[in-house]
């Protein structure tokens, strides 16, 4: 939801003065609604810690509307949007709840936090964070900064598209040319029998993304992946962009399932495998946009990209970036990993 604009009703005026009032208005210059509110648009975030955030602005006619994303998860909807003189401040609002020895809940707690934002030049801003702490006793006042994301280009025509030749990603043997996205998690990873395998609990938070030593920009990349039941994880174009892979075999199509781009792109066809059986991957990232072909079916068709999905290694969208697998999610088996790079 966005703070709605009020207006006044306008007073009485002659018609001498309103025929004056017109002809100006006949020769001016188009106003674009970005001239009227710079903030509008697309913003990379490096949020407080470093971490890879996201902001949307929309000027909707009679309001303002976002969404965020911040670190992990989903890109959602803000509370309230609103623009004070120079300022630009966003809304979030976060439910604590709060238990007792018991484990019952006993309140839920709603923590109301405010962004502000201004402009740091065109296409930069400073941002503050504020917000109480959870327990009542104090603020916290966090700054960090933003980068407007430009225009996206047209989809590109993948037929014209040179390629370099194939680089095998995992030699079927061991760990040579990746590594943990963060060298102090726990290890799961293990390669045997031409089969890259990760050993983790379904709740493996403190376990090991997994990650290429070779950094990309635009490619072709083919695998096969397994997913046991109830498995969930990822593959990371770039280190910003998650193709979900989850089992979600059975279930209707969603922006969170198998193929999709997570919470950014619904796939088109729900053609995943039960789980336990092996499935193919075909995925093409070109100029910002998207195919995803998942076991023989175009499920993502050439699609934009608008913006960097949670948990992504930072939030710059033209930033050479290497593969990298979900790890911290449960057990998961990846073999044949081919990428083919975008000749320059």
């Amino acid at each position: 939801m966005g703070s709605r604009r009020l207006y006044r009703r306008s007073p009485i005026i002659p018609r001498a003065r309103i025929a004056l009032w017109i002809l100006p208005l006949l020769v001016a210059p188009a106003v674009h609604a970005e001239d009227a509110n710079p903030f509008l648009g697309r913003w990379a975030l490096t949020i407080p810690g470093g971490g890879a955030g996201w902001l949307g602005i929309e000027d909707r006619g009679d309001y303002l509307a976002g969404s965020i994303l911040w670190g992990g998860g989903s890109v959602v909807p803000v509370a309230d949007v609103y623009l004070d003189g120079d300022t630009l401040n966003v809304t979030r609002i976060n439910n604590i709840e709060h238990k007792d020895k018991d484990g019952k809940v006993v309140w839920t707690q709603r923590i109301t936090e405010t962004i502000s934002a201004t402009l740091n030049g065109a296409d930069a801003l400073n941002l503050v964070q504020t917000k109480p702490q959870s327990s009542g006793r104090g603020m916290i006042v966090r700054e960090f900064t933003g980068n407007r994301i430009p225009d996206l280009p047209n989809p590109p025509n993948l037929k014209k598209v040179k390629y370099a030749d194939p680089i095998q990603l995992f030699n079927g043997k061991d760990l040579g040319g990746w590594e943990a996205t963060n060298p102090s998690a726990k290890m799961g990873w293990t390669a045997k029998d031409g089969i890259l395998t990760n050993d983790a609990p379904r709740s493996g938070a403190n376990f090991a993304n997994l990650r290429t030593t070779q950094e990309f920009e635009d490619f072709n990349l083919k695998l096969e992946v397994r997913v046991p039941k109830g498995g969930n994880s990822g593959v990371y174009l770039r280190g910003i962009y998650e193709v979900q892979v989850e089992d979600s075999h059975g279930k209707p199509a969603d922006s969170h399932h198998m193929g999709a781009v997570y919470s950014r792109i619904t796939p088109s066809a729900t053609v995943e495998k039960p789980a336990g059986e092996w499935q193919t991957m075909d995925i093409t990232l070109v100029d910002r946009h998207v195919t995803v072909i998942l076991n023989g079916t175009t499920i993502i068709d050439n699609q934009p990209l608008l913006g960097c999905t949670g948990g992504a290694l930072w939030s710059d969208e033209f930033k050479p970036g290497p593969i990298y697998l979900q790890g911290d999610h449960g057990a998961i088996e990846y073999r044949n990993l081919v990428l083919t790079p975008v000749r320059k």
